[in-house]
Formats: structure tokens, sequence, C-alpha cells
């Protein structure tokens, strides 16, 4: 072949892998909330393909990590990419990187500072790094084979500091190096599966600022005042294997599990006494699902929750989803006489996971049976969750300035704070995060305290009505608080969240009465006790968690599971519903262990069930799994699944084999309803 031949197909090449970049940042970088345009610019220009063996380029643009020379890994394209952005570099900058690796991510930062020192560990990756940044023409980047835990002090005081390996503590050495007003980002964490991504930013000579960032899982921090290096022998990779028959205790469980189970032949035939003689006096009953788009978790649910109301008396239901949303079908099923919102009810992103023929079918039943009951005694539909920072602000404004105008005015200006971010909060997170722009907290939390200062003056008029407001303007204070700190994503913000609804829950309890009784609808990672789970390494918690503390046997937790079958999702953040294939459950998992027993659906009572549940049957830590309003199969193992107790973690584990996904709410259904209708067009 001639050598103009050659140059055709290289330069092919290099097109296709450029159009396969800019799709990379754009699905998996700026969708998944990378704003920086510095950063998003250096992913665009940096030939990934090039960093990797020749074997391997093909895959270069996938979101993942990949092997590289020396039993390491090139990091995945988001993690450099969210890296970089936590460093808040403006360009022009020294930067000092400790582990270079392939030199991918030097290479990207490269692209923004001036220069670039990088500190690898093992000799081979330090050559083959630096012979590939010099033969792109990275002559801005300057590689040293040594201890990246002693930083390079040669080089010191650099601007910015990046880690890309995760160690017990934060290097004294590398804090030394940064020059004061300077950022250092660090995986820390006692645990070498999971870390807390840190910045730690220089304030003054002796003094420095920590910040939680995000969960991560990076590799071990190799070095003095690192990780001690693995003993010959020692956490070796083990050998891949085909799977082994199942054991003789496994089977022996499978039986027992089977033994125990109650199975059904459907949802609407399933008898549900032996449920509810379980579930006994409990206040709280906590229903999951181990997806955000199947029919039957959403069917099953209801038919649970309808029981639960005629036969014992709950006052409330709680969902996950928000305050404002959920009040409009409150007002719904309770026949309130308020004039009609201007805003849908669930009308954006995920529109599917409470906008669904499911979710209507008992909205109506709930209007129904409230329709014959006495006013006082009806059934409420309640929020819990805090994304609602717009509407929240509009109900509070309004109910103040009906009953208090003045108050209504020092309200408004308050909320002027956060008034250009209300229709994408999370611009004001990294806005107030970057320091680009003042935090709202003061004012937000001023006006929720006012609020309850008057609870007794303002709840004599219309006590349903103050609740409303009280809630919203709690809302208001913590999703202002928890947009700050979810722009990185760290267990702050979760358990924010989940503190929030489950306050909302007390509040809730306290308002209906002392005898009230709730049922909660909300996902499997919200029901279930996060210590049972790995969660609680990551230093998380969850309504699940803090009920049992306070309420113990009082909380019911039902877990939901499944095997295969069909889910509504979506692929990205804000991106269309899919109706996606679940694939089937993985090995040593409590799904497929569920699929063994060969029931199509079952309930299994968990409590005092010594025999099935203790540590070396059920309760022996398995894999589970987890598809929120993303589903991605084809990282499933990594994205969706996680290390958990069963018995520990729920009271009771309900089980489809096979499921299809929810059916999401055609305009043309709700035309021609009354305006107060909550799904309204």
């Amino acid at each position: 072949m001639g050598s103009s031949a050659l140059k055709e197909i290289r330069s092919s090449e290099l097109k296709s892998f450029s159009a396969l970049r800019e799709e990379m940042v754009r699905r998996n970088i700026v969708a998944r909330g990378v704003r920086d345009d510095l950063v998003l610019d250096a992913m665009r220009k940096v030939p990934r393909e090039l960093f990797l063996p020749e074997n391997l380029r093909e895959f270069a643009y996938e979101d993942s990590p990949l092997p590289i020379a020396g039993e390491q890994t090139i990091s995945q394209p988001y993690i450099v990419a969210f890296m970089a952005e936590a460093l808040m570099l403006k360009g022009g900058e020294k930067v000092l990187e400790i582990g270079a690796g392939s030199g991918y991510a030097a290479a990207v930062l490269s692209e923004i500072a001036a220069n670039v020192y990088t500190v690898e560990r093992l000799g081979q990756l330090a050559d083959k790094a630096a012979a590939t940044l010099a033969d792109l023409g990275y002559d801005n980047v300057h590689v040293l084979h040594g201890d990246g835990t002693r930083g390079w002090p040669e080089h010191a005081p650099y601007d910015a500091i990046v880690v890309a390996a995760g160690g017990p503590q934060v290097p004294e050495s590398l804090k030394e190096q940064l020059r004061i007003g300077g950022r250092l980002v660090i995986p820390v964490g006692t645990d070498q599966r999971s870390q807390e991504l840190i910045r730690v930013t220089r304030v003054s000579a002796n003094e420095y600022r920590s910040e939680d960032i995000a969960d991560v899982r990076f590799v071990p921090l190799i070095g003095e005042e690192g990780w001690a290096p693995a003993k010959q022998g020692g956490d070796r990779k083990p050998v891949s294997r085909a799977p082994r028959p199942a054991s003789p205790a496994e089977e022996a469980l499978v039986r027992n599990l089977a033994d125990a189970a109650e199975s059904f032949s459907s949802i609407e035939a399933a008898d549900l006494s032996p449920l509810m003689e379980r579930i006994g006096s409990a206040r709280i009953v906590l229903l999951g699902e181990a997806t955000h788009g199947t029919s039957e978790f959403y069917r099953m649910r209801e038919r649970i929750t309808r029981d639960l109301i005629v036969k014992k008396g709950f006052r409330f239901v709680a969902i996950e989803a928000d305050w404002p949303d959920a009040a409009r079908v409150d007002h719904y099923v309770r026949h309130f006489q308020y004039p009609p919102s201007e805003w849908t009810a669930f009308a954006r992103f995920p529109t599917w996971m409470w906008r669904n023929t499911e979710v209507r079918d008992f909205v109506s039943w709930l209007r129904k049976h409230n329709g014959a009951t006495e006013r006082d005694k009806r059934v409420a539909f309640h929020g819990l969750d805090l994304y609602s920072l717009y509407d929240s602000i509009r109900s509070v404004l309004n109910y103040l300035d009906e009953v208090d105008p003045e108050s209504a005015n020092v309200a408004r200006e308050r909320y002027g704070c956060l008034t250009p971010w209300q229709r994408d909060p999370a611009t004001y997170g990294h806005a107030a995060l970057s320091g680009s722009y003042p935090t709202c907290e003061a004012d937000v939390v001023r006006t929720l305290t006012d609020l309850l200062a008057k609870r007794r003056a303002y709840a004599e008029r219309d006590g349903e009505r103050f609740l409303d407001a009280e809630q919203n303007a709690r809302l208001v204070a913590n999703a202002e608080r928890y947009y700050r700190i979810m722009y990185y994503g760290s267990r702050a913000s979760w358990n924010l969240r989940d503190s929030h609804m489950f306050e909302t829950l007390k509040n809730l309890l306290a308002f209906h009465g002392a005898d009230s009784r709730a049922v909660v609808w909300a996902h499997n990672s919200h029901v279930g006790d996060a210590a049972a789970t790995d969660m609680a390494a990551r230093g998380e918690h969850n309504i699940g968690q803090l009920c049992r503390k306070q309420f113990g046997d009082q909380a019911y937790l039902v877990g939901f599971g499944t095997h295969g079958g069909t889910v509504a999702a979506a692929s990205e953040w804000d991106g269309p519903m899919e109706i996606k294939q679940i694939r089937p459950a993985l090995p040593n998992s409590y799904e497929q262990l569920c699929h063994a027993t060969g029931y199509a659906r079952f309930m299994l009572g968990l409590r005092g069930r010594g025999d099935l549940c203790g540590p070396a049957a059920l309760g022996k830590q398995r894999l589970e799994r987890a598809i929120g309003v993303i589903y991605r199969p084809e990282t499933e193992m990594a994205s969706h699944y996680f290390q958990a107790s069963l018995p520990r973690q729920f009271d009771e584990y309900i089980w489809f084999d096979n499921t299809k996904a929810v059916t999401p709410l055609d305009t043309a259904e709700v035309k021609g309803l009354p305006d107060t209708y909550p799904f309204g067009v």
C-alpha cells in the first residue's frame, strides 16, 4: 500500500476519534455536571487513544477505566474531568500530579496549566508516559519516577496538586508543597475499597481548610506517607475461573428460602393477611422498589397501601417526590377547594416516576375513598423530597401575600438572592462553590425561622395551609444547602436529602396527631436500613435507618426485587425515557438466589427468622441490585450493584421474577378532566 493511501487511512481514523471524543464530552462529562469551559476544552483536545495500547484504542472514548502496563489502569474520562474541575484552575498555574499512569490526565491538565509536574511510582509507567507526552509535543509536562507521597519539592510551591490514588490520610509533604491559596484534591479513606474525595485549601502558612467532594474508589496510594506496599503474595488479582455449580449449602439455602416464601398467583389475588399480621401495630410502613420504573412494584405498593388505609387506619401516604407536586395530588384526593395551581404535578424529569397510569389508578381510588369519609379523617398524600426550589419559593410567597403582606415583602427580598438560579439550582451550587457568587444560606434560613416564630398566629387561621407554607420554607432552606454540596455528589448531600425526608415525615406525624400512621413510598436505597449495606462504609445514612433508630419495631421496612424483564429509565440525566431490558441477575446476588426458587412472585417475612436469616444463610453479605431513574446495563456491576445483608436491611422482601415497565401517562388521557386534576396537561 502506498504512503498516500496510508495517510488517507490515518486521516480518517483521526476524524473518527475526534468525533467520538466530542460525543464522549457531551454525553459523559457535560451531561453529568462538569461545566468548567477550560476543562471541557482540554478534554476535547487530548487524544486519549494515543495513551492506550493499540489493541484497546477502539475503546478509548467509552467512559470507563482501561488497562495499561504494570497492571494499572488509565482513569475514566469523567473522573479526569471531575478532578480537574475540582482544582478550580483559571489557566497559567503550576500543577503537581501524583500518579502519572499513562500520562493522559497530565496532558489534560497541561492544556490549562503553564507547567505540570507528575510523579509516578512505577518506573515502567514513568518511562512510557514521558515518551508518549514528548512524542505528542506536551513539552510543559515533566515526569519523575519516585514516591508520589513525598511530592516533588524542588519545584514547589504549587498552585494545585491532584492525587490519582487513595491514601489513609493527606500526606503532610503534599500539604507543605501547596502555595497559600492553593488547592489539593485527593481521595482519602481508612478503607482501601472506598474513599472520600476531598479538597484541601491552604489558607495560611499553618492553616488548611478541608471540604468533602465525592465518594470515590481509587487504587491505594503507595508510599512513605501512604499505604505500605502489599506483601509478596498478598492482594493478588484472583485468577478468573469458570462459574462453579452451586454448593450443597447454597442448594439447601434455596430450598429453605422456597419453603419460607409465601407465593401468590397475582397482585390482585395475593393474600395480604400474613403480611398485615407481621406489620402489626407498626406506626410507619416503608414500601420500597428496586427500580423507579417497574409496574409490579408500584401496583403491589398500592395494593398494600389500600389495605393499610382500610384495615389499619393509616392517615397519610408520603412519597419520594417534591412537596408542591404531591400537594397538588393531596388537594385533589382530599377534595380541597383551593384554586388550581398553574403548574402540572410531576412535569419535570423523571416524569414517568410518578406521572404514570399505576399512580393515576391509586390517586383515583384514594379520591373515591376520601369522598365517602369525614373531612377530618381523609387520607392525605404528601411529598418528602427537596428538589422543588422554584415552586416552593413561589408557594411560600403566595401564602405570605395572603396572611401577612409585610412579611411577604421581606421574604421576597431574601429569596431574591436565589432568583437568578430558580430554574437551574445546580448552577447556583457551582457558582457558590467556585466563589463567583455568595451563598444565600443566611437569607433563606431567616425566612424559615421568621415563619416558625409566627406558627401559632398563622396556624390558627388554617393549619393545613400553614403546614404547606412551613414545609415549603423548610424545603427551600435545605435545598439551598443541598445544591451547594450536591455539585460534587458527596455523602453530605445524600445524608442531607434523607435527613430532610425523615424530618418531613416526623413533622407530618406530629401534624396528623399522636395516633397517626404513615405509609412511605421510596426506592429501596432510601427505605432499606443503610447500616446493613456498603453505604455505611461511605458514612451514608437513609430514611429507613433513621426510622429504625427513632421508632424501633414501630417502623416496618419492605424491600422489592426482580430478576429480569423491562424497566422505564433514561440513559443519562435529563434524557428521554426508554423501555430497557433488565439483565438477568448476577451470580452471588440476592436476586439470583430468589430466582433459583422457581417462584414467579412471593412475599418473605424476615423478622425473627434466625434459621433462615443467620450469618451462614440469608444474613451472609451478597450483591443486591438498585436501578434508579438511570439504567446503564453495559456497566451494571459497577453502576447498579452493592453489598448488603438483606435480613438486616429489610423486615420483609417481595419478589417478582419477571417484571414490566410502568406506563407513562399520555397527554390525551388527561384532556377534558377538571382543572383540579393534578396530572393536568
